[in-house]
Order: C-alpha cells, then sequence, then structure tokens
C-alpha cells in the first residue's frame, strides 16, 4: 500500500481544561532528547508540560505522586500511518473513510474532516502506549465494477490519542511504485508525468489555456500550491530503489524536503537517502519479496539505513485500526536485526514528531515541552511489557477501552455462572 505525505504548518485545536499536578517519583526516563537515560529520576508534570526533571524533586501541595519504583518512562509512541477513526471494520464500506473513489485527482480531498474521535479504535490503541498518530487517506486502484483512485490521495493530519479532536498538520498522500501503475495508466513513468503536470497547474495556471484537459480542478491547484510554497515536507510511499533515485530527483528539482515511506529497498539507497537528509518510514518487518518492487527487502533495513545515517521512523504495511497497537513489534525487530536500541526509541518517538513539524509536542521529555509519556511495566519493545500509565497533555488517560469492557463484563458472567 502506497502513501506518500505532505505536512505545512503546525495546526492545533485544542481540548480539554490544565490537567493537575503529578510528581512521578524514582523512574527510569528515557528522554530521547539530548539528556538520554536518567536513572532514579522524578518527573513533575503541571499545566499539562514537563515543569522538571531531577532526583528528589518537591511535590506541589495537592499533586498526585506517582512512584515508578525504577519503571521505565518513555515519550508516548506514535503510531505510523493510520486509519485511526476513519474505520470502525475494514470490511464495512459504511464505516469506512479513508478512500476517494473518483477518477479524478482531487488534493483538496481531506480525511480528517471524517475523524471520529469516538471511534472504539482509538483508546485500545492508547492502551498499548500510542498517543500520537498520522491519520491518513489510501489510494485504491478501480475495478470494471467501480471507479478508480489517482496517485494522489488526498489529505490527512497527525492526532493525538486523548479522545479529542485535536489535529497537528496538514498531511498530502500520494501512491507510488507498480502497485499504483493501475492509478496512472499501466505505467509507473506516468506517475511522474502526472506529477510534473499537477506542479505546472498549481506553479503556472496560465500555461495551460482553459480548453486543454487539466488534472486538477480550481481548489485542487490553490491546495497543491499551498503545499507546495508552505515549507512543508513531501513524503512518497515508494519501495523500488530505482523509484526512489527518481523521487529523490525529482525532489531536488522542484526544491522540495521529502521524506520516504515504506521503502523496501531503502537501503539500497541509503548514501543518497543520507546525503539528501531524507527521513524513511518503514515497516521493520517486511522481508519477503512480495513483488519485484520489493525484491531486496530485507529485515536489516532499518540498521543500514541508520548506519548510513539516516533517520528512520516506523509504521505498517497495513493502516488498518486494529494493527496499529502492533507498532512496537516493528521496532523490536529492527533492534533484534542490528538496529540500536535508542534509535529503535526514537523512530517511535522523536523522529516522526520532527518529520511532521510537532517535535514541540510529542516524541522527547523535556522541561517546557507537553507531557505526552507512558509509563512501562518493562522494556517498551518488549511485546510482554504493557503500558501502564499513559499520560497525554498531562492528563492521565482511562485504563480501558472497549476491550476491556467486554472482558469484564463476560468475565463477571462466568465467575457468576450466567455465561452463554
Amino acid at each position: 500500500m502506497k502513501r506518500a505525505l505532505v505536512f505545512l504548518a503546525f495546526v492545533v485545536v485544542s481540548s480539554g481544561a490544565a490537567a493537575d499536578s503529578v510528581l512521578i517519583r524514582n523512574a527510569t526516563v528515557h528522554t530521547v532528547s539530548a539528556a538520554g537515560t536518567l536513572e532514579n529520576t522524578d518527573i513533575l508534570i503541571a499545566d499539562g508540560v514537563v515543569a522538571a526533571l531531577g532526583r528528589a524533586l518537591e511535590a506541589p501541595a495537592g499533586a498526585r505522586i506517582i512512584d515508578a519504583t525504577g519503571r521505565v518512562v518513555t515519550p508516548g509512541l506514535f503510531g505510523g500511518l493510520t486509519h485511526l477513526g476513519l474505520e470502525e471494520i475494514g470490511l464495512e464500506p459504511t464505516a469506512e473513510d479513508a478512500t476517494l473513489k473518483l477518477d479524478a485527482m482531487r488534493p483538496e480531498f481531506d480525511v480528517a474532516l471524517a475523524f471520529n474521535p469516538e471511534s472504539t479504535s482509538i483508546a485500545v490503541t492508547r492502551l498499548g502506549g500510542v498517543t500520537f498518530a498520522a491519520i491518513a487517506p489510501t489510494a485504491e486502484a478501480g475495478s470494471a465494477n467501480a471507479p478508480g483512485g489517482t496517485i494522489i490521495a488526498g489529505q490527512g493530519s497527525v492526532i493525538a490519542l486523548d479522545g479529542g479532536v485535536s489535529t497537528y498538520s496538514r498531511a498530502l498522500y500520494l501512491d507510488f511504485g507498480s502497485d499504483s501503475s493501475a492509478l496512472s495508466g499501466g505505467s509507473r513513468a506516468a506517475q511522474y508525468m502526472l506529477l510534473k503536470q499537477a506542479f505546472a497547474e498549481a506553479r503556472s495556471p496560465t500555461l495551460i489555456l482553459a480548453q486543454d484537459q487539466r488534472l486538477l480542478t480550481p481548489l485542487g491547484r490553490q491546495t497543491l500550491l499551498e503545499f507546495i510554497v508552505g515549507a512543508g515536507v513531501f513524503v512518497f510511499d515508494v519501495d523500488r530503489a530505482a523509484d526512489i533515485r527518481q523521487v529523490l530527483a525529482f525532489a531536488q528539482h522542484e526544491k522540495l524536503r521529502i521524506a520516504i515511506a515504506g521503502g523496501a529497498e531503502a537501503w539500497r539507497v541509503a548514501p543518497e537517502l543520507a546525503a539528501a537528509k531524507v527521513p524513511v518510514i518503514l515497516d521493520a518487518l517486511e522481508d519477503l519479496p512480495g513483488g519485484f518492487d520489493a525484491i531486496g527487502a530485507t529485515l536489516e533495513n532499518a540498521a543500514r539505513l541508520n548506519r548510513a545515517g539516516v533517520k528512520v521512523s516506523f509504521t505498517q504495511e497495513s493502516p488498518e485500526s486494529h494493527n496499529v497497537r502492533k507498532i512496537r513489534q516493528t521496532a523490536g525487530v529492527a533492534v533484534a536485526y542490528g538496529l540500536p536500541w535508542d534509535a529503535a526509541l526514537a523512530g517511535l518517538t522523536r523522529i516522526p514528531a520532527e518529520i511532521f513539524g510537532i517535535a514541540d509536542r510529542f516524541g522527547s521529555i523535556e522541561p517546557g515541552r507537553r507531557a505526552n509519556l507512558v509509563m512501562w511495566s518493562g522494556d517498551p519493545l518488549e511485546v510482554t511489557s504493557v503500558a501502564e500509565q499513559v499520560f497525554i497533555d498531562g492528563r492521565l488517560q482511562p485504563n480501558r477501552s472497549r476491550q476491556t469492557e467486554l472482558k469484564d463484563r463476560y468475565l463477571e458472567r462466568v465467575r457468576a455462572g450466567t455465561a452463554r
């Protein structure tokens, strides 16, 4: 599944009142900042931010005190490129809002307008230690009986998993590579032809006469131009090494900052990616050649990119909501195949926050930053560890979801002998 994103300026819709003061004592704090890992450290949270880090901090009057007893505390995790809040059941079309099935290129399509903050999958995902994620549209090729899409899937945003409607940064998603050939007349070469025409329409609309065939509507041209001139970052979801080189060349010609999503063969062009300072958002579980675009897929992809100096973040090939909480497993597998543990944690926290331009709110634990953090029962990259406490903007999140409520409901019946 292919996607590419673009973000513009930081956009916030705040919700809720200020959080109460909390003092977490005696934690092993992975700050994912220049401060590194701090042993036996206290974290003071006040008014939604990390007010102080240190030992033997004084608790303000009325503050809630949590004794971590050495437990690990990290920034909240990034869930990857997802359909959170855009679908409930993947096979039920009436509960799926991530795909625009039109044959017209419509960059103005924005799935954030369909986001449902009350989706049951959000609380389920948050219990896995995920505090922010990207909601992304998906471009799917049509069939003889249904309309298709185009290489520009539409816009999305980054969300906080606090059950509110806060959105951060705008994003524009595109599909590239062989999986998207059906969206571009059967050839990946046409993808660049179409993108160049779309850029020309947005940059210089008078070059194309009114009677000429246009790809974009007037609103589409305006939307694309906003992204092009907005000092944003383009992230192309593309796998094959040759295609990644073409994306790098296109970005250099258009003077764009970009990142790569997918990148099954990104390790093959690691030096070029490092020289261009282009990060990669990849699925570290992808190791089999599911197609000719991924002949070079390997579980060492993340480690090889990191050794070359490329910043690596994580997502999953499937954006479906029920898969998001598995994101820690992807990073853990990358560690098992050579990626340093600290780099894997950064790939789940600071690096995606930097890519999306929201590193002042997410991705690290530092005085003055928003208190988005998680206390773990053990190593957060071990699947047997659980998130015991989750804070978003300094608020302790409910430790329950639709799944836990169903478990409690039927377990009570089992104990009472009334279950059927």
